[in-house]
């Protein structure tokens, strides 16, 4: 009986001590950034940002991401406020949040530097409306407390989901371009520590 209480009480304690079994993740801002590109007349790609994002994943697996639609930033303070107004209407709609339900039990077995792939829809929660959206996820333990998930392929928004196909329009036309892209990759690079 002692033999065999020797051999599981080590791997008992080192479950029980994992920083993934004890709580849960909270979103590392500083260390972290979500990224989207806008395509303009059919030629011309830009790269945009979020400077305010926060997130947590529960204990239970329950992923949480919040985006602060008032801080975008495209690299012009004009094109900041037209996005702002004219097309996630921040004012109604301040936030965008995405939701995912993950396993736990095979990231807590992950050794520092070690990945695992995510394919798991997320839910996305943007100007009023609510859609799932494939994902691809790479996740990674950087070191017995800290955790970095990056997209394994860009995240394809359409504004027709969401309605700010109107929006896009506006935008373009206040712009004087010829067309502006209605399909968005999104991409993330997230570090979590654990709680």
């Amino acid at each position: 009986m002692k033999h065999s209480v020797r051999r599981w009480l080590p791997a008992l304690a080192l479950a029980l001590t994992s920083p993934l079994a004890l709580a849960g993740w909270s979103l590392d801002p500083a260390a972290s950034s979500l990224s989207f590109v806008s395509i303009k007349n059919n030629a011309v790609a830009e790269v945009h940002h979020f400077t305010q994002i926060s997130g947590e994943v529960s204990d239970s697996g329950q992923a949480t991401l919040t985006i602060n639609l008032d801080s975008v930033e495209t690299g012009i303070p004009i094109r900041n406020e037209r996005m702002r107004k004219m097309l996630f209407d921040t004012t109604k709609f301040a936030q965008a949040s995405v939701g995912l339900q993950v396993d736990m039990k095979p990231l807590a077995k992950l050794k520092p530097g070690e990945d695992l792939l995510l394919q798991s829809p997320i839910s996305v929660n943007l100007h009023g409306m609510r859609t799932e959206l494939p994902c691809n996820l790479q996740v990674t333990r950087l070191s017995a407390h800290r955790y970095r998930v990056v997209t394994a392929a860009p995240v394809i928004v359409s504004a027709a989901d969401f309605a700010l196909s109107d929006g896009i329009e506006a935008l373009r036309e206040i712009a004087g371009l010829k067309a502006i892209g209605t399909g968005v990759p999104v991409t993330v690079s997230l570090t979590f520590k654990a709680k």
